[in-house]
């Protein structure tokens, strides 16, 4: 017999984010270009997470209440963008080398993910966090 805990996934990953050319984004360094020992990360809880699960019911928590609201599911752009801008958030443990108006812990995350311009970050946050290959284990023989 085999534990089948030991398939089990870590509960975070570390998502070097990508621009909207998909390259890696870096901070800028001291002369003003990217320093690459700078890595833009953003550092996620996964699905097998205490805190995906409570971020996970929220979000159906609030669909079961829009539907009881006389079955209105339909929403504006603001309020998806504010959703999604909360689930990741609630996902996010932390964002490294990366700076929003000063801004730092859920704030960040909020301003992040809620910024259509940069919205790519969002999108790329949203597929990593769907995606439990992503927090698979590190083998023991790497």
């Amino acid at each position: 017999m085999s534990d089948i805990r030991k398939h089990a996934v870590e509960q975070t990953s570390r998502l070097h984010l990508r621009n909207a050319a998909d390259e890696p984004m870096y901070a800028d360094g001291e002369d003003g270009n990217p320093d690459p020992s700078k890595p833009m990360v953003a550092v996620l809880y996964g699905p097998g997470s205490r805190q995906y699960a409570k971020a996970a019911a929220a979000r159906n928590n609030r669909l079961v209440d829009a539907l009881k609201k006389k079955g209105k599911t339909e929403k504006s752009a603001e309020e998806q963008t504010r959703e999604t801008a909360d689930f990741l958030s609630a996902c996010t443990h932390s964002l490294e080398h990366v700076d929003y108006d000063g801004l730092q812990g859920e704030a960040l995350f909020r301003a992040v993910y809620s910024d259509t311009s940069i919205g790519f970050i969002a999108e790329q946050v949203g597929k990593h966090i769907g995606e439990w290959g992503n927090f698979k284990k590190a083998s023991s023989t790497s």
